[in-house]
């Protein structure tokens, strides 16, 4: 568990005597794809951190259809907002894959911040750095066309998660493409229109297993 926990980046002020107790706190769970791990408005009781696989992180309006906020990979934590203001959940998670993920009560998440700033300092800038995406997505949403949220979505998931070759980008597939359009904000239309446009100029290639993004010819 030490070793697990040694790889977070969350904790990586800790000395060995802060990992030997938090493991004596924290599980290790796995979780099949497409697991609903809280849903949104539900009370929050559980911190969560991904070591491996993928969650994510969305909305539902009243009529059923999502918005997806953000992707959650190995390294990455989340379901810390509710505990922290004592408010029901405000986004729902679900897991795109099998996930392996650390899970923290919401007591012994709220004493592991009571005693130790630099994790507390991390949550804060965890934090901020989320707030600043949603300033982010509301500008893109107000002030950038349909095509181009597209294309910024394809580069902030290639940025955020991909394995990069040269000028060339993969990224494994793990959203769908109902799931990559509420991430970029528009129609699946739309979406597979931009997509097909993309292919064409031979800037994006998809496989059943991933997608190879070329940004010398985005340019």
């Amino acid at each position: 568990m030490i070793e697990i926990l040694k790889k977070v980046p969350l904790f990586s002020q800790l000395n060995e005597e802060h990992f030997n107790a938090l493991a004596q706190i924290c599980t290790k769970r796995s979780f099949t794809r497409s697991t609903v791990l809280f849903s949104e408005k539900e009370v929050g009781s559980v911190f969560y951190m991904v070591l491996s696989g993928s969650v994510k992180i969305f909305t539902t309006s009243s009529s059923g259809e999502e918005k997806i906020l953000s992707i959650c990979k190995s390294g990455e934590s989340f379901g810390e907002l509710s505990l922290i203001d004592g408010k029901p959940r405000s986004a729902s998670a679900q897991t795109l894959e099998d996930s392996v993920l650390l899970t923290l009560t919401g007591q012994n998440f709220l004493d592991l911040l009571r005693t130790h700033f630099d994790i507390t300092l991390g949550i804060m800038q965890e934090l901020s750095n989320r707030l600043r995406d949603t300033n982010q997505q509301v500008f893109d949403l107000t002030f950038l066309d349909a095509r181009t949220r597209v294309i910024k979505s394809l580069i902030t998931m290639a940025n955020k998660h991909g394995l990069r070759n040269g000028s060339t980008i993969t990224i494994k597939l793990v959203l769908n493409f109902d799931e990559i359009s509420q991430l970029a904000g528009v129609q699946k239309a739309t979406l597979m229109q931009v997509i097909r446009d993309l292919e064409e100029k031979q800037i994006l290639t998809i496989s059943s297993s991933d997608f190879k993004l070329d940004l010398a010819k985005l340019r």
